[in-house]
């Protein structure tokens, strides 16, 4: 247990309580959840008046989370706030860097870093059990190689993140936005793959996945259509899953049930009168 987490037991009314493996604390108005851990709204004043593809969630955070969250954040963790990142300072190498975008609960972002120990992956979400799971995760499995954001992925590619500093981008699952008035909430839009085509790398690929066959099909139509990437499917079509993303017990359950996962891998492509980052 943290020194955060003993202290709280010196008055009755500060003591944390576990319900059903939930860690319950009786906070002073205006107190941080977690003091060390990630914060609340680390933007700040870069609030802006945009239509947003996610949508924080406040569920229970367990004991174990909110002790991997106080232990490991200030080590593994960063609150995207717009100040710029050095990748190789923040990983402590100067290795290849995955930008991995909505992770939920964690379990396949770590398996991938166990898998791939030489590749760093940045993993953003703003789901506060989730991080704490991951970190406790990449914890127990001792990886060096996993850092989590917490915030807003738009502010941390537009302003954190240098030109072609990513060697792929992962995004699995995120919300369909299903109700045809919140399509625009989509977060593969071309809007986005254009900014997120300044911070990777020519060759870099970008693999999405998706349960909902409506979005997969609007993925598939603005990669596409996007002059900064390229099917690597000759078909131009959907891929097959591949052996570094794993199965996971959510989308294992969908599959039972009949529902379809498409996977879409594209390549960031170097245009011939477009300069590298290098120079």
């Amino acid at each position: 247990m943290s020194d955060s987490l003993k202290s709280s037991e010196e008055s009755p009314e500060s003591r944390p309580s576990v319900a059903g493996g939930s860690l319950r604390h009786a906070r002073a108005k205006g107190e941080p959840r977690f003091p060390d851990g990630p914060k609340a709204d680390p933007a700040g004043s870069h609030f802006e008046r945009r239509i947003r593809s996610f949508q924080p969630r406040r569920s229970r955070v367990t004991a174990g989370q909110a002790d991997a969250l106080q232990r490991l954040w200030p080590k593994w963790g960063l609150d995207i706030d717009g100040h710029a990142l050095d990748l190789a300072e923040l990983f402590g190498s100067d290795r290849p860097v995955v930008l991995e975008i909505g992770f939920g609960m964690g379990e396949a972002t770590a398996r991938m870093a166990a898998e791939d120990p030489e590749t760093g992956i940045l993993a953003v979400d703003v789901h506060t059990p989730g991080q704490g799971n991951l970190l406790n995760l990449a914890d127990q499995s001792g990886l060096s190689n996993v850092r989590v954001a917490n915030g807003d992925a738009i502010i941390l590619l537009r302003e954190m993140l240098p030109p072609e500093s990513l060697s792929g981008l992962r995004v699995y699952f995120p919300d369909p936005w299903p109700k045809k008035r919140h399509h625009k909430r989509r977060l593969i839009q071309p809007e986005f793959l254009t900014l997120a085509a300044t911070r990777l790398r020519p060759g870099a690929l970008v693999h999405c996945a998706t349960d909902w066959e409506p979005y997969a099909e609007q993925m598939l139509e603005v990669l596409t259509a996007h002059p900064d990437f390229e099917n690597t499917r000759t078909d131009g079509g959907y891929a097959p899953r591949p052996d570094f993303r794993p199965l996971t017990r959510f989308e294992g359950q969908g599959l039972e049930k009949g529902h379809v996962v498409n996977d879409l891998l594209f390549r960031r492509v170097q245009h011939r009168d477009q300069p590298s980052a290098g120079d």
